[in-house]
This record gives C-alpha cells, sequence and structure tokens, in this order.
C-alpha cells in the first residue's frame, strides 16, 4: 500500500487542475538518476489494466487517483508520499522504506 498524504492529495489536484489534465498520477519506479532507481511522476489519462489503482478523496471535489504499475509497486510498497514547504524547497517528498540510500534531491533512490 502506497499513502499520499492529504498535502500532497490536494498538490496533486492543484496541478490537475492548473493543467487542465483529467486522469490520474502514474507513480513509478525507472532504472537511472544518481542512486539507480528514480520515482516517475506524470499524469496519465486512464489506468492500465494491471495498475493498482489508489483513490484519495477530496472535501467538495473529485477524488484523486493514483496509478501504480506492479513492477514499481515491489519497491514503493510501504511509500509514503507529502509535500514540505520550507524556505529552500517546496516539493514533493518521498519516504521511502525500501530505499536504501538516497540522492541529495530526493528523486533517486537505490533498494
Amino acid at each position: 500500500m502506497v499513502t499520499v498524504t492529504p498535502k500532497a492529495v490536494q498538490k496533486i489536484h492543484d496541478a490537475f487542475a492548473k493543467q487542465g489534465v483529467k486522469g490520474g498520477l502514474r507513480l513509478g519506479v525507472l532504472g537511472g538518476g544518481c542512486s539507480g532507481l528514480s520515482y516517475q511522476f506524470k499524469f496519465d489519462p486512464k489506468p492500465r489494466s494491471t495498475d493498482q489503482v489508489l483513490t484519495f478523496p477530496l472535501e467538495n471535489t473529485d477524488p484523486v487517483q493514483v496509478f501504480i504499475d506492479p513492477k514499481s509497486l515491489l519497491f514503493l510498497d510501504g511509500m509514503t508520499l507529502d509535500w514540505k514547504d520550507s524556505l529552500i524547497h517546496s516539493g514533493f517528498v518521498f519516504d521511502n522504506p525500501h530505499a536504501k540510500k538516497s540522492c541529495g534531491c530526493g528523486t533517486s533512490f537505490s533498494a
């Protein structure tokens, strides 16, 4: 199971609204990046037949859907996607129990 915090759900919804995109957020893992694996994070109009589809409700609007393919789920199971605001950086934060190390930017990891 992947958890998306309420703040991250709202930021995903806001990004969809700003871009005028319908569908869900594809969350995945690809080979590459500083530490060997990188998080994939993109809009997708619909899930694939093998995807795990997670639905996160929002008050007074349509829920946010997250699509995860089975291979990526092996690396993402137990992960929490959050949004952090700070003076230096604002953005999504991946708290992944499978990550043995990650790069300084937080978008790449090794398992």
